[in-house]
C-alpha cells in the first residue's frame, strides 16, 4: 500500500471518530451523507442519487462537515483525550504484565487487569 493511499485511509479513519464523537452536533443530512461516504464507501453520485441532489452538492456538504469536525476537534480535542486514555489504559496493562503477584496480591492484580480489558472493550463499542 503506497503512502498515499495509507494517509488517505488513515484520514478516513480519523473522520469516522470525529463523526462518532461530533455526529450530533450535524444535522441529520451532514451526518448521513458523511457517514454514507466515509463509513460505508459511497459514491458522491451514489449519495446524491440517494438524496435526489446534484454531485456538487454532496460533494459541498462533506467537505464542510469535514471542516466543521475537524474545528470542533481542535477546540475540544475530545478524539485527542480518548487516544490519550486509551494508550495509558494499554500501557498500565502492560506494566501490569511486568509485575510478580505474591498469593496475596495475584487476584488484586488479575481484577485490575481485567478492570483496563472492561473499559477497552467499552470504548470499541
Amino acid at each position: 500500500m503506497s503512502t498515499e493511499e495509507f494517509s488517505s485511509m488513515e484520514k478516513k479513519v480519523t473522520l469516522n471518530w470525529l463523526l462518532a464523537f461530533y455526529g450530533n452536533l450535524l444535522t441529520d443530512t451532514q451526518r448521513e451523507m458523511a457517514r454514507l461516504y466515509w463509513e460505508e464507501d459511497y459514491s458522491l453520485a451514489e449519495i446524491a442519487d440517494q438524496f435526489s441532489v446534484s454531485r456538487q452538492s454532496v460533494h459541498d456538504t462533506v467537505s464542510r462537515t469535514e471542516k466543521k469536525l475537524e474545528a470542533w476537534e481542535e477546540k475540544l480535542g475530545m478524539l485527542r483525550r480518548f487516544q490519550a486514555i486509551e494508550d495509558g489504559l494499554n500501557e498500565c496493562k502492560n506494566q501490569l504484565r511486568l509485575v510478580k503477584a505474591s498469593e496475596d496480591t495475584e487476584i488484586h492484580l488479575k481484577n485490575v487487569c481485567d478492570l483496563i480489558d472492561s473499559l477497552l472493550d467499552q470504548e470499541e463499542e
